[in-house]
């Protein structure tokens, strides 16, 4: 395996996952051990886990590059991208943020129901792991669709069980991507996203969708184009 963010070989993983949450979720121990490697396996060279891998997978395939992420936004052809990130992605951020054309919203400051910038104004939208927070993710893609050129790419990662179908967590105990004690409403978990997660881009008015993965089932991002 090999990092696309940095080029590096060598990686190390850690469990991210506490019995709190694996209980909430319901998950296997199967389902449990690929989850822990998305969040927890990481490059020892730039940090990069394997949902930041996957996110770069995706992001280079829309800009054609068969560079590493971190080669192409130093190159001249970045110039030719107008990028908003919408929450940080981890160790992606920092690479992310040497495009020359760089915007960063800040969430839950920024509103994916009204996202505050004009029709068509960017070539990429990139978030990680936040549509599952957000209370209807169908019109929050909608609102990353519109600020989209024609022809421009939503790049995004959310927590996937491959096994199951999309369930909200409606009427269900409040479940949070850090313990209760520490959490905030903006961080509850509103959507458990299942195989059929590619419909929800669809249904938003993307006219195409690819997935890319590190290693099935471990780790997925999509790319929709407009």
């Amino acid at each position: 395996m090999k990092c696309t963010v940095c080029g590096g070989e060598e990686f190390k993983r850690h469990a991210v996952l506490w019995d709190g949450l694996i209980n909430e979720w319901q998950l296997s121990p199967h389902e449990t051990e690929y989850v822990n490697r998305q969040q927890g396996e990481h490059c020892t060279n730039c940090g990069s886990n394997l949902r930041s891998i996957a996110l770069a997978n995706a992001i280079n395939y829309h800009v054609r590059t068969a560079k590493t992420l971190s080669e192409f936004v130093n190159s001249s052809d970045a110039k030719l991208y107008s990028v908003l990130e919408i929450n940080e992605a981890g160790n992606l951020t920092p690479i992310l943020r040497n495009f020359p054309d760089y915007k960063f919203g800040e969430y839950p400051q920024v509103d994916m129901h009204a996202i505050p910038y004009p029709d068509q104004s960017f070539d990429l939208v990139i978030h990680s792991d936040t549509l599952e927070h957000v209370s209807n993710p169908i019109h929050a893609l909608q609102e990353c669709r519109r600020v989209l050129k024609p022809g421009g790419a939503l790049c995004f990662t959310v927590p996937v069980i491959v096994d199951r179908m999309t369930r909200g967590r409606e009427g269900l105990a409040k479940s949070y991507h850090g313990y209760a004690d520490t959490g905030t409403d903006d961080f509850v978990v509103q959507t458990e996203f299942g195989a059929d997660a590619w419909t929800y881009i669809m249904l938003a008015g993307f006219t195409t969708v690819s997935l890319h993965a590190v290693e099935y089932p471990v780790s997925v991002a999509y790319c929709a184009i407009v």
